[in-house]
């Protein structure tokens, strides 16, 4: 099979369209095996579906094989290739099917009339069963390794949507409701201005809407009328077909703009909207009498009980994707869609989000986001900041009581709030966000010191439209790709198929430019809520970045490929995080070695030389950095972490995060002998990480001779003006200042001096 249909099966945006069509789970599936047929050029595709209760296997939709067979045809887990395809969790790719000794011949669907078979099964978190995707022709040995990519890509993709229908179905089972009427909590006053913590950074207004307040009910009924054209039956159909086609809408824009991780995002609101259990209940009520609104209210409510008490984790998140789809209905009911139903003006305030809420409400235009510290998440705030949405953290839930509708004032450079601000300070706000843009216009293709020395400035990214912002920020570069985000927002892994699409797409971005894509980093704060694990009682300590990678190999294998295939003819830099010892290092580079072996003998184009470098972190990697740097091709100091392990401080902990400072004696002398023996052994060596942001310590890089920084793209326009006002030699002086001080006092009296000089 040609590579470019593994591309177009891989365009998740062809399955998000099917549910603009699909009524049900079945037709969905249907639509599904037709089209992945059409992709692959397959006479035959099928989907069969486990019960993990029976271990038996139902053909649950075929397009090639008989129809009558659907919901008829079962096979015991290992019985038949299908069935043994589930059970061993493996693909089974056969020229000629009726030869393989599990083949099992069933009467009446007409399989005989086929040689080629491919059975692939469909995984969730690798390792649930769901079901098996089947393709076959009548031409044997028609498939091939290609043809196992493309299927295992799309069977991602589907275990996650089925997921979803099964967790519906499930909820149908249960029997508790809960009581109609909410409890009604107390009021208090709200507070004019509320101090908290950054998250992302910006200057935005807008009127307050609070999406998870005390109590389940955030769905206000409307007050009793007598009114005769309260919204009927046919209101609730406009409505419901304007909140399907919105949705499809918001889908097809998130896979454009951020196919990284927007992977049928929505899909779980559009199977809630045509599930009958929920729409259906909807039209019972007003067939009864009930207004459209009333019923919307009704039913919503009592989901979102449901929801909530569910012991399953996987429903509990469901909440929010409830409550957003009856303000949805609710507004298009009111207003026929002439509201597009975003959020647009509006600041949410929550008590907590997951990473794929941030995604769904930064596709609906949402100005900015509060958060009750109990949320808090380093991915969250990374995720938010790529996606140019202000967020900030509090810890006083009171914000959670304030009055909906009333105007906010987010400053989040400063991480404060203020509600229902005066004019003075919105005055002030505005003056402040015109002299950022016009810093922004203001940035310039290349940075140089007073003195003409060249400081070339790369942009971190963590989603691909981060890649648009670096370039508006004449980003010279890509420093830090952080590759986890698909990994950290998916239900699923990402296929190697998936993983080289995005890699590619970050190439294509900054087209001849310096790309540095880091290998998975989680672990710590930053778990993948479907991969099994154990519990640890101090993750940051734990199983995270390569130590990960190393203890999965399947995983971290798939990675290696994809970034290798990616790279193909383009100048590609790998790198390591976490690394702790040259054995972390070289292991992990003969892990890629072998990944370059296997892809050299498929015959698929690779890039066999890739520069090979490491994210210095960690104390024990500064003390080995000689040996580190005879081995790796270049250095990236991540000192975000680096600072947290040598001074055994977590910043986000308040008890001790004063004392999580980037101008530490002990920090300052590590930083310089890493930068000095990347320059002994001629090791490209470059600063991620805030300490880059900070005005003294920038000064203090440069003067030890850091000539490469990467940093957030909103951040640039900033810092190189910072640069261009510096001298080479004031920053040597500085840093040589700096370096003498082996207590902090004398760092921060230098550091507060009227000219950095009087000390």
């Amino acid at each position: 099979m040609a590579k470019d249909n593994v591309d177009l099966i891989c365009d998740i945006g062809e399955l998000a369209g099917l549910f603009e069509k699909s009524q049900s789970l079945s037709d969905f599936l249907q639509s599904a095996v037709s089209i992945v047929a059409f992709h692959m050029r397959a006479a035959v595709c099928s989907i069969y579906l486990y019960d993990a209760d029976r271990e038996v296997l139902t053909l649950a939709a075929t397009q090639g094989l008989n129809t009558d067979g659907v919901g008829k045809v079962s096979l015991k887990l290992g019985e038949g290739i299908v069935g043994t395809a589930m059970k061993e969790l493996r693909p089974i790719c056969e020229g000629h099917g009726s030869l393989n000794p599990n083949f099992k011949p069933i009467e009446g669907i007409f399989e005989e009339n086929y040689e080629a078979f491919l059975a692939v099964p469909i995984l969730l978190r690798g390792v649930m069963r769901v079901g098996v995707l089947v393709t076959q022709d009548p031409q044997p040995n028609y498939f091939h390794k290609n043809d196992i990519k493309a299927l295992r890509a799309i069977s991602s993709q589907l275990a996650v949507v089925i997921e979803n229908a099964k967790l519906l179905m499930s909820l149908h089972e249960a029997e508790q409701r809960l009581p109609e009427e909410p409890k009604v909590e107390e009021v208090h006053k709200q507070p004019a201005f509320v101090k908290g913590v950054t998250a992302s950074s910006g200057v935005v207004r807008g009127t307050a809407v609070i999406l998870d307040g005390h109590g389940y009910d955030v769905l206000v009924a409307p007050g009793e009328t007598d009114d005769v054209s309260s919204p009927g039956l046919e209101d609730f159909e406009i409505a419901l077909q304007e909140s399907i086609s919105q949705l499809t809408i918001l889908q097809n824009r998130m896979e454009e703009r951020l196919g990284d991780v927007a992977s049928l995002i929505f899909n779980a609101h559009l199977l809630i909207l045509k599930d009958e259990g929920f729409s259906g209940e909807m039209r019972k009520l007003i067939a009864q009498g009930t207004s459209a609104d009333r019923a919307v209210t009704s039913v919503v409510n009592d989901y979102i009980g449901l929801f909530s008490k569910s012991k399953n984790p996987r429903l509990q998140e469901k909440v929010l994707d409830v409550k957003d789809l009856g303000h949805r209905l609710l507004r298009n009911i009111q207003q026929h869609g002439e509201d597009s139903g975003d959020y647009s003006g509006q600041i949410l305030i929550a008590k907590e989000l997951v990473p794929s809420d941030v995604l769904k409400f930064a596709a609906q235009n949402v100005e900015g986001i509060v958060i009750v510290q109990g949320g808090v998440t380093a991915h969250i705030s990374i995720l938010a900041r790529s996606l140019r949405v202000p967020m900030v953290f509090v810890e006083n839930e009171r914000i959670l009581d304030v009055e909906p509708g009333i105007l906010i004032l987010i400053d989040a450079n400063q991480g404060t709030l203020f509600l229902d601000p005066e004019p003075a300070v919105l005055k002030q706000y505005d003056s402040l966000v015109n002299r950022q843009e016009t810093e922004r216009k203001s940035v310039l293709p290349e940075t140089f010191t007073m003195d003409g020395t060249k400081i070339k400035v790369l942009s971190n990214v963590n989603l691909l439209s981060d890649i648009e912002f670096a370039i508006e920020n004449q980003a010279e570069g890509i420093g830090l790709y952080r590759s986890e985000f698909p990994f950290i927002i998916r239900n699923e892994f990402p296929s190697e198929e998936a993983q080289r699409l995005i890699y590619e797409r970050i190439f294509n971005g900054m087209p001849g430019k310096e790309v540095v894509l880091r290998t998975l980093d989680v672990g710590g704060d930053k778990k993948l809520p479907y991969h099994q694990h154990d519990e640890e009682a101090n993750p940051f300590l734990g199983l995270r970045a390569i130590r990960f990678s190393l203890k999965n190999l399947g995983i971290f294998k798939q990675q290696l490929r994809a970034m290798l295939r990616a790279g193909a003819d383009r100048q590609l830099k790998i790198m390591f995080p976490f690394i702790s010892s040259v054995d972390d290092f070289l292991e992990a580079k003969e892990v890629m070695m072998e990944c370059i072996m296997e892809l050299e003998s498929e015959g698929l184009p690779y890039n066999p030389n890739p520069q090979v470098g490491l994210m210095v972190e960690l104390p024990a990697a500064v003390e080995i950095i000689d040996e580190l740097a005879e081995a790796a091709d270049f250095f990236s100091i991540g000192t975000n972490d680096l600072i947290q392990y040598l001074l055994a401080v977590d910043r986000t902990n308040e008890s001790v995060s004063s004392m999580y400072v980037c101008h530490h004696p002990a920090v300052l002398r590590a930083v310089y002998r890493i930068v000095n023996s990347a320059i002994h052994n001629d090791v490209d060596v470059s600063v991620c990480g805030d300490m880059a942001l900070n005005e003294d310590m920038l000064k203090f890089l440069i003067g030890i001779g850091v000539r490469k920084i990467s940093i957030d793209p909103q951040q640039i326009p900033r810092v190189q003006a910072f640069l261009c006002s510096l001298h080479t030699e004031e920053a040597r002086r500085h840093a040589r200042k700096l370096l003498r001080f082996g207590t902090l006092r004398e760092v921060n009296a230098f550091l507060t001096s009227v000219d950095g000089e009087s000390a």
